[in-house]
């Protein structure tokens, strides 16, 4: 294949690529497991990113050879070196045709030109983004689901522990009679309280955020879920409102697979917003437009 891009987005729950040939056409897709740039602070997390990048490239491989990279990763800090040598290698480019980027550069520019708007993406984290016209990158939060995340996958989760736990503490075995606690212990695999603290401690911070599956998906049948899933969508709202502070009113898209999970994020966030705001929810694919922007680089 003669001058294709490979676009990828990398997030904590799962790693998607494309391939797009010259003319901007999508040739090829697909997915692998997630993997951040937060994993290169320990030889375990060394050995998962580079055995991630050598299957991604694999699997590409089998699709066809690009001739320029486009990456983005989730958690990525500008120090690239070590990972553009591990992506590079395994396709045959040489390292300068390897370009990375944090993953909500890439969210952006799959809905944005710079300068026009506000993204706002929840995966398993959150974060309100601006690039400006002469390309600066702006954020409003996004600094971790320690420090905070608010709205993202991971936040949800954790907010379903505390109430269940802190419920437990009050009144063991109250979780019998909440449909939200029995979908999350039956994700975890039991109702001891070792297999929680083993998961919100023991495991990555995206297998953390899928938990919010099991929130979204009692949603109906339990107030708790359905409020929990308000207040993301109201903390989505105030990156939204810190950017407009800021820069000035803009339109605003909101992004990522935490924010679809249910209705009610976007509704609320939406009713957090004046109605001066513009809001839209895309489902605009940013390994998509990340191969694209390779595919024009060759």
């Amino acid at each position: 294949m003669s001058g294709a891009g490979l676009g990828i987005d990398a997030g904590g729950t799962r790693t998607r690529w494309a391939l797009a040939a010259a003319d901007g056409a999508i040739v090829a897709e697909g997915e692998v497991a997630g993997l951040s740039a937060l994993q290169m602070g320990s030889a375990d997390g060394h050995a998962k990113v580079q055995a991630s990048f050598a299957a991604l490239a694999a699997t590409v491989l089998a699709h066809g050879r690009p001739q320029a990279v486009r990456a983005g990763l989730t958690g990525f800090g500008g120090d690239g070196a070590q990972l553009r040598q591990w992506l590079a290698g395994p396709l045959g480019l040489p390292d300068e045709k390897v370009v990375l980027c944090s993953d909500i550069e890439i969210a952006y520019l799959a809905s944005f030109a710079p300068g026009e708007g506000y993204l706002v993406y929840a995966g398993t984290g959150s974060i309100g983004a601006w690039i400006d016209a002469g390309g600066v990158f702006h954020r409003a939060g996004g600094r971790g689901v320690m420090l905070d995340d608010g709205g993202g996958g991971f936040w949800i989760a954790r907010e379903a522990l505390r109430h269940i736990w802190r419920n437990e503490d009050e009144e063991p075995g109250r979780w019998r009679a909440s449909p939200m606690a029995q979908a999350v212990f039956a994700q975890i695999g039991g109702d001891d309280w070792a297999l929680s603290r083993q998961f919100i401690y023991g495991q990555e911070r995206g297998e953390v955020g899928r938990l919010a599956l099991a929130v979204a998906a009692s949603a109906e049948a339990d107030p708790v879920a359905a409020a929990i899933l308000k207040e993301a969508g109201f903390e989505l709202a105030r990156l939204a409102l810190a950017l407009t502070a800021r820069f000035g009113t803009r339109p605003v898209v909101l992004a990522g697979r935490a924010a679809a999970l249910h209705p009610l994020i976007v509704n609320t966030m939406r009713a957090g917003l004046p109605d001066t705001i513009g809001l839209t929810q895309t489902t605009a694919r940013a390994h998509h437009a990340a191969a694209r922007i390779a595919a024009a680089w060759t």
